[in-house]
This record gives structure tokens, C-alpha cells and sequence, in this order.
């Protein structure tokens, strides 16, 4: 590593709000992964990006020198092409599980490097952990076999990938810059096009329950990404999708997975499926397989099929019976009505309360813990009727979750007109 910078030169040109050149990016983030710029150091870089921002030449960089700081899959040897999909997290966004086989089923391999989740949103291998046997964590050699005999595969991303990104990631969030769309928009593609997919779908969400609460910040950061993937070569799409109201009518691990199953069978929530079949469609358009209908192959079964030797193939019995909580708490619809709100926030909440979630990286999950909800905004309910009922291992944890659901929904009288909010907001290509 050559000593031709260093890190207080670069604090400084970005602290004053220059651009930094080509020379200074590759050279900080060379340095930091190799522990020569410290933690400190990184810190206040990361604030003066938050406060003064990028322009894309330097995020392009600054991306690429992620990449750079680690290994690069190559699936080009597969027989099939292949496409991933990346959400910004949500409530009860239980997407990836019933899409991931979808897409396969279509004939396009999917290299689906997932996360834990953090907080009140849930993380994809959480979830598949609920089924009975199943192991996220796969070595390259097979990886690669499963994508060629089963089509898809969601598993923990390897150490190799980006491990500069490992180290900001953990920064950003103990310094208060997790908001900076540079950083945000980098660390995402950084590991998505190491990964090395031939294309990919961002689900981009918005709403209370999102990472991005207001449009306008999630346009921005979905436009960045896709400028990214595209300067990388890779076919990039963004989807904004709205998480003001959590998705389908499980939160937390083992209920997700129920759900998506059901899906899988042909039954589900209408948001769950309009959602998967959404992104199934750009995700077979950006590999090249517009001939297919994602609607038709999820309702011949053949997703199904894929989901069922997916699972097999990490270990997991996907005929197992899923862990259920040893306590429920049932909360009754207060008035007769029309259910207008329903918060995912506020949802999101209540499922980390209840053991859904965990509080720092390493924490365990409760299995069978978090919310269902019996209504979606625009449903009439009764009085005194289930609207919620809350699952978890421990009934200590109902009272604060209860409190997270104060002031999480509302209900209009009945007749009430009630003008449900469209789903997918936009589309970035």
C-alpha cells in the first residue's frame, strides 16, 4: 500500500465539501481495511460525507474500492443466467422466501446472499433458521452446486466479499451515519455486485415501517443504486414499494415462513403475491426470460417444487412441523369499523419485543415469536373480534409490546370510504 495520502488530508477536503479524487477513495478505504486509518478516523470521514454528500463519480469510486477490498463470485459458468433481488428491509417483508423458487422455477438461477436482522426489521435468515435442520451458512463449491442442480439459494455472505463494507457497516451504526445515502447506497451494491450477479432487482421501501420514510429520500437512493449497478455492468431496476403497512399478516420468523409457504401453494395474501410476482417479472426480464410468466409457473406448483428441494438441499425438512410460540395474547378490535391504519412501525416493534428481533448483532431470536394481524387497512371488523394476536415465548414481553401497538392503528366508522395506497410507488431503471 503506497503512504500517498493520508486520513486527515482526506477528512479535511471532505469536511470543507470537495469532491475527494479517484487516488484519495481507493487509498482510505485500502487503509482502513487493512487497519492503518482508524476507527476514529473513519468515523468523522463518514459524518463529513453524511453532512456535505457525494456526487456519483466519488460514490462510483468509492464503491468499487469496496469491491476491490475482497473476492468477486463468478457464476458465469452456470448453465442458466442469473438474477438477484435486494429489499431495503421491512415488516412482515417475507418476499425473498416465495421468490427466490419462483424465479428458479422460471429457469433463471438466483444467488441470494442474505442477512440477520437488526432491530424492528426481520432478516431473511432468521426466518429460514425456523425450519427445522436448515443452515445458512454454505462454502462456495456449494453454492455453486446448488445453484446449478436446485436454481436457488439463500445463504450468509462469505467474509470474503466486501470486507470493508463489514467493517463501515458496524461503524455506521454506532456514529450516527447510517443515514448517509452515499454510505447506504455503496455498502448495498458493494456486496451485490461482488456477488456477481448478471442482474438485479432493488426493492426500494418507503413508509413508516421503512428504512426511508418520505418518497423523495427513497427516489434518491434507489436512482443512486441503479446508477451504480449500471456503471458496474450489471442490469439494475429499483421498485419503490410502500411500508407504511406491513406486508401480508405475519411479522416474525416461523409465521413468515408459514405464510410464504401458503403463497407458494397457490393461497397467501393478495400484497404478498402482487409483490413476489412484481419482482419475479424484472427479475426474469433483466436475465433475458421475458417468455416466462411468474403468475402462471407460482400457480402450476412448480415454485413450489423449488422451494421444497431449496430447503432440502441446506439441510432443512420442509415438511417439518415450524416452532410455535408457547404464548399468545389476543388483542380485540375496540370499536365496529373500518380498519384505516395499521402502522408497520408499529408492528415491527411489537415483533421485536416479543423475541422476533434482537437488540445487538449475535443476539438469539425466538423462533415461533411475533405479531399477526386478522385485518388490512380497508377491512370492516367487529368489536370485541381478534385484530392481533401476539405470539412469544416469554409472557413477560406482552406489556411492552402492547405499548408499541398504542396509537398503531386506526379505525373509521363503518361505511367509512377507505382509499388504499398503491403498493409499488415507482419504478428506476
Amino acid at each position: 500500500m503506497s503512504a500517498a495520502h493520508d486520513a486527515i488530508e482526506v477528512i479535511i477536503a471532505k469536511r470543507e465539501g470537495h469532491e475527494l479524487t479517484d487516488s484519495q477513495i481507493d487509498w482510505v478505504i485500502d487503509a482502513y481495511t487493512h487497519g492503518v486509518v482508524r476507527d476514529e478516523q473513519m468515523s468523522a470521514l463518514a459524518m463529513a460525507i453524511l453532512l456535505n454528500g457525494m456526487n456519483l463519480r466519488e460514490i462510483s469510486r468509492w464503491t468499487a474500492a469496496m469491491i476491490a477490498s475482497g473476492e468477486r463470485m463468478d457464476f458465469s459458468g452456470l448453465s442458466r443466467p442469473t438474477s438477484d433481488k435486494h429489499s431495503t428491509g421491512g415488516v412482515g417483508d417475507k418476499i425473498t422466501l416465495p421468490l427466490a423458487p419462483l424465479v428458479a422455477a422460471c429457469g433463471v438461477a438466483v444467488p441470494q446472499l442474505s442477512g440477520r436482522g437488526l432491530g424492528h426489521t426481520g432478516g431473511t435468515l432468521d426466518k429460514l433458521e425456523a425450519i427445522p435442520g436448515w443452515r445458512a451458512a454454505l462454502s462456495n463449491e456449494e453454492m455453486f452446486a446448488q445453484l446449478e442442480d436446485v436454481g436457488a439459494v439463500i445463504c450468509a455472505a462469505g467474509t470474503g466479499l466486501a470486507p470493508a463494507d463489514k467493517k463501515l457497516y458496524a461503524l455506521r451504526d454506532v456514529t450516527g451515519t447510517v443515514e448517509a445515502i452515499p454510505l447506504i447506497a455503496s455498502s448495498i451494491m458493494s456486496k451485490k455486485i461482488a456477488e456477481g450477479t448478471g442482474s438485479l432487482v432493488l426493492d426500494v421501501k418507503v413508509g413508516t415501517g421503512a428504512f426511508m420514510k418520505d418518497l423523495d429520500r427513497a427516489t434518491e437512493l434507489a436512482r443512486t443504486m441503479v446508477g451504480l449497478g449500471k456503471d458496474a455492468g450489471v442490469h439494475t431496476v429499483a421498485l419503490l414499494t410502500d411500508m407504511s403497512t406491513p406486508l401480508g399478516l405475519t411479522a416474525g420468523n416461523a409465521l413468515e415462513v408459514r405464510e410464504s409457504v401458503e403463497v407458494l401453494a397457490g393461497g397467501g395474501p393478495a400484497d404478498v403475491v402482487e409483490l413476489t410476482v412484481a419482482l419475479a417479472r424484472e427479475m426474469l426480464a433483466g436475465a433475458g426470460r421475458e417468455d416466462v410468466d411468474p403468475a402462471d409457473v407460482l400457480a402450476s406448483g412448480g415454485a413450489m417444487d423449488a422451494w421444497n428441494a431449496m430447503i432440502a438441499a441446506q439441510g432443512g425438512d420442509p415438511h417439518a412441523a415450524l416452532p410455535v410460540a408457547k404464548e399468545t395474547h389476543v388483542v380485540p378490535a375496540p370499536t365496529t369499523g373500518v380498519l384505516t391504519r395499521l402502522d408497520a412501525m408499529a408492528v415491527g416493534l411489537a415483533a421485536w419485543r416479543l423475541g422476533a428481533g434482537r437488540a445487538a448483532l449475535g443476539d438469539d431470536v425466538q423462533a415461533g415469536a411475533g405479531v399477526e394481524w386478522h385485518a388490512r387497512p380497508g377491512d370492516e371488523i367487529t368489536a370485541g373480534a381478534p385484530l392481533l394476536t401476539l405470539h412469544t415465548d416469554e409472557p413477560e414481553r406482552f406489556e411492552r409490546a402492547l405499548a408499541s401497538l398504542e396509537g398503531g392503528y386506526d379505525i373509521a366508522p363503518s361505511g367509512t370510504a377507505y382509499e388504499s395506497t398503491p403498493l409499488i410507488h415507482d419504478r428506476i431503471s
